[in-house]
């Protein structure tokens, strides 16, 4: 081992792959985009990537599925941040294909199954023949199966039969006109590891990642915040309470968590005790079958 080599921490060489798993797509496909929701996943995305490019500019857009029940903190959040940065967004709205009649509310309220077909046309539309997602192995039994290159067929579909070997950190990112490929720079990573990052780059992420008061009902063991996507229904009473979120997707099926931790030391002290993974403790969606998250992956979600 080299004296270089020694000097490198865990969360070093996690970064170190994933810059190069940046500038290998920047290389290698003609239009990339990067998933940008203004979750801590994409957020720590979004670093690396300007990082891997530094000082020149990013080189491919971002794009938001926007469900219309997210949290506006987290909506201020993301448009702040493109605008600090001079990017350039792609917003597809779950909300105009229900208003055209191609989708349809769930009995639930919550859209996030709905995400898939605003995704995959505006992949398509786009002409996107890679697309970098925030999701980790640690996060669900479904991503765990992912390569870093996940190779997606013309529908936008996945068959875990058609990944690729990645020995040596070697992607393959052929594909036939009309597939793309999905790109996770932050497969190995854990939960743990990105909060660590968080800390060591200084980045700022939405104020709901923090303890903080917030009106909350509970459903099947889980703290939900009223919003017009439904909640609460009758006999679900409304407090006040101190949690944050660990995770951020439509306000329907994600769940807050009782907690204190208002810095994030404090909430890398909070994960390090836990047992359970951010999506187990506080997304609905992916309770609704042993198999959700690989069933709604098959289609093209991510």
């Amino acid at each position: 081992m080299t004296a270089v080599a020694a000097r490198l921490t865990h969360t070093d060489v996690l970064e170190s792959e994933a810059v190069y798993i940046f500038r290998e797509v920047a290389g290698e496909f003609e239009k990339p985009v990067l998933l940008f929701s203004g979750g801590k996943d994409s957020v720590v995305m979004l670093h690396l990537a300007l990082k891997a490019f530094a000082p020149a500019p990013l080189p491919f857009p971002l794009l938001h599925v926007d469900t219309g029940h997210n949290f506006p903190e987290v909506l201020a959040y993301r448009d702040r941040v493109v605008a600090a940065h001079g990017l350039t967004l792609h917003v597809a709205s779950v909300q105009d294909y229900i208003d055209r009649g191609v989708l349809r509310e769930r009995p639930d309220g919550t859209r996030n199954p709905l995400q898939t077909l605003p995704l995959l046309e505006a992949i398509s539309g786009g002409g996107f023949d890679a697309v970098f997602g925030g999701g980790r192995r640690d996060e669900e039994k479904a991503r765990a199966k992912e390569r870093v290159f996940s190779l997606r067929d013309e529908f936008g579909t996945w068959d875990p039969r058609r990944q690729r070997p990645e020995l040596w950190q070697l992607y393959n990112g052929r594909h036939l006109p009309g597939e793309h490929v999905r790109v996770f720079p932050l497969s190995n990573w854990t939960e743990l590891d990105v909060w660590q990052y968080i800390a060591r780059e200084g980045i700022e992420l939405p104020s709901i990642y923090f303890a903080h008061e917030r009106e909350v009902f509970l459903r099947s063991g889980m703290w939900l915040a009223p919003g017009d996507w439904g909640g609460p229904r009758d006999g679900e009473p409304v407090e006040k309470r101190r949690v944050r979120y660990r995770t951020v997707g439509d306000m329907s099926c994600t769940g807050a968590v009782l907690s204190e931790a208002s810095g994030v030391d404090e909430v890398i002290v909070e994960i390090t005790a836990s047992r359970l993974t951010e999506r187990g403790a506080t997304r609905a969606d992916d309770r609704l079958s042993e198999a959700a998250m690989e069933d709604r992956k098959r289609e093209g979600y991510f």
